[in-house]
């Protein structure tokens, strides 16, 4: 019963990581199976359908809607520009007319003689989707996308917010204790994903984006500061489309609590190396996390072959590390130092599989299974 335990987030040196990346809606692919890309590769595009503006022509000509169709002067399919007269109608013997203009620029899509309304779909959208990371194209998906395959070093965090990124990492904390605030960023920050210790604080993640650091990875923040920040509460939607300038990765939980110091030697090790990150996070039902992911490229000749992640994940045994996803240790790390198998009552008076928990500074107490997360 050792694989009784909530799934937990990765944090490895080097491991095959492999990315789908697929259009809203059928497109075209422009790239090649076996193309090396890097994160700012465009490998497939398409067009959204623009908006639908409806034009009320009856109203505007002050005639019946069935006499909309011999008044327009556009029809359907022809394109017209913003301020463009679409009809036209004349009465009294011609003395008078009145006409009906385009809102916007786009083409004629549907006359009704029904309602005398005159539909005009704006200009398509472009939508490029690109390879997010530094490695090599292993399918093609037609008209969809494509499959972009790399090894490198990989680290899951805990939440998440802001778009796919990417820039060298800096580390701004000497250990992962350090809280990082406005006084540590400068100009060098520009286009760096900046490393800290065990929180960033509200004004720190400020000026972070007032230097121009594209991306933060820290072990905390603060829940107060990110709705001041966000500006509304998240409740369980999914994050990772916020606009606001920078991509925040939260590898261990809310409030001032240390990077797990695996995670962060981890990313000292790749320092002013090209980081690729994204904070989109899902907590509920098709869980996503946020990630760090760090190319080899130059190890690329290796896909296919086998690696470091090729063995099978053998669940919890004693010495593996975990960390506490609930009160009353919640963010707490430590190692499993016994499995017992028998059942054991606990306060709720339920039964449940326990563990024993080592915590970094000796202490042991006995934690439900599903309150740990193991940390691979």
């Amino acid at each position: 019963m050792a694989h009784a335990y909530t799934p937990g987030l990765k944090v490895t040196d080097l491991m095959t990581i492999v990315k789908k990346r697929i259009l809203p809606l059928k497109g075209q692919v422009v790239v090649k199976a076996g193309d090396i890309v890097n994160s700012d590769t465009v490998v497939a595009r398409t067009e959204l359908p623009g908006a639908v503006e409806p034009i009320n022509v009856a109203n505007i000509l002050g005639v019946p809607p069935q006499d909309v169709p011999e008044a327009m002067i556009k029809k359907i399919g022809d394109r017209v520009t913003e301020g463009e007269v679409i009809a036209k109608s004349k009465s009294f013997f011609g003395m008078f007319s009145a006409s009906s203009k385009a809102r916007i620029s786009g083409v004629i899509e549907n006359i009704s003689a029904i309602t005398g309304q005159v539909l005009l779909r704006g200009a398509p959208v472009p939508i490029e989707v690109k390879a997010y990371l530094n490695g090599k194209v292993t399918a093609i998906f037609e008209k969809e996308g494509v499959e972009v395959t790399t090894l490198g070093s990989f680290v899951q965090g805990i939440f998440g917010i802001g778009p796919e990124t990417h820039g060298p990492v800096k580390m701004l904390s000497k250990n992962n204790k350090e809280v990082l605030t406005e006084k540590e960023f400068d100009s060098s920050c520009k286009g760096c994903v900046v490393v800290g210790g065990s929180m960033i604080t509200a004004a720190g993640l400020r000026k972070a984006i007032e230097v121009g650091a594209v991306g933060i990875v820290v072990g905390g923040f603060n829940d107060k500061d990110l709705r001041d920040f966000l500006g509304y509460d998240l409740g369980v939607a999914i994050t990772g489309n916020e606009d606001k300038g920078i991509t925040l990765v939260v590898t261990e939980g809310f409030g001032e609590i240390m990077m797990a110091q695996k995670t962060f030697d981890l990313l000292r090790r790749h320092e002013g190396q090209e980081a690729c990150i994204n904070g989109a996070t899902q907590i509920r039902a098709g869980v996503i996390r946020p990630e760090v992911v760090i190319p080899k490229t130059e190890m690329l000749n290796k896909l296919g072959k086998e690696s470091p992640d090729a063995a099978e994940n053998m669940g919890l045994v004693i010495g593996s590390p975990v960390r506490i996803i609930r009160q009353p240790y919640f963010g707490r790390l430590g190692k499993v130092s016994a499995l017992p198998s028998q059942l054991m009552e606990l306060e709720s008076e339920s039964k449940a599989r326990v563990l024993e928990v080592e915590f970094e500074d000796g202490k042991r107490s006995i934690i439900p299974r599903a309150n740990v997360e193991m940390i691979e």
